[in-house]
């Protein structure tokens, strides 16, 4: 499990919240003191946290399910983009489409369309045919669909978990997952209600260097999920090989 100390979320400013104005009550246990009017987050819990989250978004990597990653804020679309794509994992961080869970059925529709596209595209043969403003507006449409969809163009059905940056920028995907029974993992920042979501992570989610940090403590931990996953396979792979070899032995020496 990676490692993160005290003194690593205190230089990437995890501990700086939002205007004591701006609070969320429920956020009131993992705040450690109020200076300058803002309040200033208990990195002890976000330590405590952190390593909860990573434990289970860790088994849940290991049982092969997917876990979407969702971040629109400017700050952390980049971030975000980048590390679910080392591992394979889909995500959302131009704009979350209302109904992505919750009518999944649909939204698979859309990525059959993109797929199409691709594949005459690919194949250039009915596409050749097309005039030119046919093929204009098949490049728009694909254009926006892959900038909305594009993340989750590989996943085939619901994920097993979300990780999100921004509880309150990202509602409507965190209700969504709460009325299909999704867990959600979130960094959860002062003006957040934790509450909404099964495994917080209090911290600040608007500068880059703590969403970076934290990102990175989680991709690390689904990362040693997956390579759990592949030792177990071929643990079991070669335990069914030998077998195999054993009960053709047997047969052999029998006959």
């Amino acid at each position: 499990m990676a490692q993160t100390t005290y003194k690593d979320l205190l230089d990437a400013g995890a501990h700086f919240g939002h205007l004591t104005r701006k609070w969320d009550p429920k956020m009131a246990p993992y705040i450690f003191m109020e200076k300058n009017g803002i309040h200033i987050i208990d990195l002890n819990k976000t330590l405590v946290s952190l390593d909860y989250a990573a434990q289970a978004i860790r088994n849940i990597a290991k049982s092969g399910r997917k876990i979407m990653f969702v971040a629109t804020k400017k700050q952390a679309q980049e971030i975000v983009t980048t590390e679910a794509e080392r591992l394979k994992m889909p995500f959302v961080t131009d704009r979350w489409l209302g109904g992505m869970l919750t009518n999944f059925a649909t939204v698979r529709k859309s990525l059959k369309k993109m797929a199409t596209i691709d594949k005459m595209v690919k194949e250039n043969t009915a596409y050749a045919a097309l005039a030119k403003r046919e093929k204009l507006m098949m490049s728009r449409e694909r254009e926006k669909l892959g900038r909305v969809l594009g993340g989750i163009s590989d996943l085939g059905r619901l994920p097993a978990a979300l990780f999100v940056v921004d509880v309150k920028r990202e509602h409507i995907a965190v209700k969504e997952a709460q009325k299909l029974g999704i867990p959600v993992f979130a960094i959860c920042d002062t003006n957040s209600n934790p509450e909404l979501v099964q495994f917080p992570i209090p911290a600040n989610d608007d500068a880059s260097k703590s969403i970076q940090l934290i990102v990175g403590v989680i991709g690390k931990a689904i990362e040693e999920g997956l390579s759990e996953r592949k030792v177990d396979k071929e643990d079991a792979d070669r335990k069914e090989a030998d077998e195999a070899a054993i009960a053709e032995k047997t047969a052999a020496d029998e006959e």
